[in-house]
């Protein structure tokens, strides 16, 4: 029998680059370059990646408030008797979705020009590194319709910090209310309650499970997103659901 003779093993060795800018940067002043045209093209590419952040910085934000949710205003003012969305119900249904786009808000405050006021701010961030800040100025909440106080300074500054974090948040996302919404005219002058976050979260799971049509299960109820759902068709959404899963 022949012995077949053994090849000597070839490895092609590849040579790894560092891609780093002041790898760059050596390279080019190594080939030649002069430190004027450097600095040139550095301003280039600062300017271009800075151009390309902020693109993606609005892009995300389009997006996400195509996704936000209607919040319910189901809180009430005794000292004004009014509603309102408190803040947590506003981040519990706006935080999943601008998260899952690349975005994060971070809240602050600023030294207010006026007495009794606060002034807060909240710098919104995109992965890609470009931040846009919004700010609001509002009173210190510590006095009733009346003028007379009601609450302590701190708690009166809490409730200020509270209520001015969800005006923001809502104002930067251009989040809805139920009385932003418009009823097409049935019962029109009566507040419709709404799905909670809770509950809208809980249909939306429900129809992942059952592999759901989305589109197809809002027809039943002519609305345009689970969260538009009313509250008192609630018990109706889950029995069509759970006859889904059944099939």
């Amino acid at each position: 029998m022949e012995s077949v003779e053994k090849l000597p093993e070839v490895i092609n060795e590849v040579a790894i680059v560092d891609p780093s800018p002041m790898a760059l940067a050596q390279n080019f002043l190594k080939a030649g370059g002069d430190l004027a045209s450097l600095e040139k093209m550095m301003d280039l590419q600062d300017r271009f990646e800075q151009n390309e952040a902020k693109k993606s910085f609005f892009v995300a934000m389009a997006n996400a408030q195509k996704k936000m949710p209607v919040i319910y205003e189901g809180r009430k003012n005794t000292q004004t008797r009014s509603n309102y969305a408190a803040y947590k119900d506003i981040v519990r249904g706006a935080k999943p979705i601008y998260t899952e786009f690349g975005l994060s808000v971070s809240f602050y405050e600023e030294d207010s020009q006026k007495d009794d006021y606060i002034k807060l701010c909240a710098d919104v961030y995109h992965e890609k590194g470009f931040s846009k800040t919004y700010k609001i100025s509002l009173p210190i909440d510590d006095k009733g319709p009346k003028g007379t106080p009601v609450k302590t300074k701190i708690h009166g500054v809490k409730s200020a910090v509270s209520y001015g974090r969800g005006m923001l948040l809502g104002s930067i996302f251009n989040i809805p209310t139920n009385n932003d919404v418009d009823d097409d005219g049935n019962g029109a002058g009566v507040m419709v309650e709404y799905l909670s976050v809770d509950q809208a979260i809980d249909i939306n799971d429900k129809l992942k499970e059952a592999n759901g049509n989305v589109d197809m299960f809002l027809k039943n109820f002519k609305c345009e997103s689970v969260e538009t759902i009313p509250l008192s068709q609630y018990g109706r959404a889950l029995n069509l659901l759970k006859a889904k899963a059944g099939k």
